[in-house]
């Protein structure tokens, strides 16, 4: 089974987190460590950022995040070859998350290919039109059983979202709000309607809440409305801060429970 899908199956009582952060930095070389570590301090699935020069949906953290992992020399060739190193080592499920351009110039059968090599269980391509995934990379990705993991936001109609829902496995990425990522002080009353309304949608899929959390509000407000959170800049400023995983982990952990 997929380690998603396992993830999803056996925690349906229990809220989970996932983190994001971008590889190649606040370093080169410190992937694996990052990951090893997360996965010692209690996170349940990690998304490991590919840096782009161009990240769309991403606010000026991830944004600077990506810019020093591409000069510190990252590349999506070398990540994979980061991965493969710690895959025996790492039991929980990895996600990268990469834009369009970056993973059709490297190839969608080879890219789908790699993570399989390298332990990865899911993509996310937030640029990836929903035809082009069904015509083109799903059937690919169906064959390596990787998951790729669709997002949708307060503007998405209920009949797109049902429609994501009916053809893709794994989770459902939801985006809090119609923005760029950054951390949020609380989620307003419109996000928390949001929040009802695909909870009445009764989807098959369980569904990750992401994007502007970072306290204890906005944390309980996304597990109480889903399977659980994801939490991106708030970790990835923490990391950059401090430049050391544990002691970012220590940090999160802290802000967490104000």
């Amino acid at each position: 089974m997929n380690k998603i899908n396992r993830l999803f199956a056996e925690n349906k009582e229990r809220k989970l987190l996932s983190l994001y952060f971008c590889a190649g930095c606040p370093t080169l070389d410190d992937t694996g460590e990052v990951i090893k570590t997360l996965e010692r301090r209690g996170i349940d699935m990690i998304e490991v950022g590919i840096p782009f020069s161009d990240p769309l949906a991403d606010g000026p953290v991830i944004q600077s995040a990506g810019t020093v992992a591409l000069r510190n020399g990252m590349t999506l060739k070398l990540l994979f070859s980061q991965l493969r190193e710690i895959k025996d080592d790492v039991k929980i499920p990895l996600v990268l998350m990469g834009y369009l351009n970056v993973i059709m110039h490297y190839g969608i059968e080879e890219f789908c290919q790699s993570c399989v090599e390298a332990g990865i269980s899911g993509a996310i391509i937030p640029d990836l039109p929903f035809k082009d995934y069904m015509e083109v990379v799903k059937p690919i990705a169906d064959r390596y059983d990787l998951r790729i993991i669709m997002m949708i936001t307060p503007e998405t109609s209920e009949e797109r979202i049902r429609f994501i829902d009916e053809h893709t496995d794994g989770f459902i990425y939801m985006v809090s709000s119609a923005s760029i990522t950054g951390a949020q002080k609380s989620f307003d009353d419109a996000k928390q309607a949001y929040f009802r309304r695909i909870n009445d949608m009764n989807l098959k899929n369980p569904r990750m809440i992401g994007f502007g959390i970072s306290n204890k509000q906005t944390l309980e407000s996304a597990q109480g409305n889903a399977a659980g959170a994801i939490i991106g800049s708030k970790f990835v400023t923490l990391l950059n801060e401090c430049k050391n995983a544990d002691k970012a982990m220590d940090m999160l952990y802290d802000a967490l429970k104000k």
